[in-house]
């Protein structure tokens, strides 16, 4: 009954440690800097941080550099406007 108790108890341990990594790990993205640096050459910057920020949000990543790189980041690539136009610049 003790050697199952204890296997229980690290088992439960176990899981809270990998729980705790995983989301240590998914807040690790600034999106204040990141959509700054991939604003910094847009004629609108307040509009382009305003709508990367909120794809950021979303997808808690932003493609490298301030134009394209979408490859690197697919969920932000796909959100789209009710338009069907590309919604993060």
């Amino acid at each position: 009954m003790a050697s199952l108790s204890r296997c229980l108890f690290g088992s439960i341990l176990l899981f809270i440690l990998i729980l705790s990594s995983v989301s240590a790990q998914i807040e690790s993205l600034d999106c204040g800097v990141a959509c700054s640096t991939r604003c910094s050459l847009s004629g609108r910057p307040n509009l382009c941080k305003r709508a990367c920020g909120t794809c950021c949000a979303k997808c808690n990543c932003v493609p490298p550099g301030t134009n394209g790189n979408y490859e690197a980041c697919p969920c932000y690539a796909n959100l789209t406007t009710h338009g069907d136009q590309r919604k993060c610049p």
